[in-house]
């Protein structure tokens, strides 16, 4: 993971996937890309996905 800054790594997909496309035929092309992209993340967030858990861990008493 190159940074933990969620927005980050946001833009960071972004630009990996629309250099995967290269040429879009017009702008709503490249606006419907985006959209999905977008969506499918919130989706994650919203279902709480973890990416970096800061909770510190219990270990059972021995």
């Amino acid at each position: 993971m190159r940074t933990s800054n969620a927005l980050e790594r946001v833009n960071q997909e972004l630009k990996r996937r629309t250099r995967v496309a290269r040429v879009f035929w017009n702008e709503i092309s490249l606006l419907r890309l985006v959209t999905a992209l977008l969506v499918e993340t919130s989706d994650e967030w919203e279902t709480g996905t973890l990416y970096l858990n800061m909770k510190p861990t219990t270990h059972p008493s021995v």
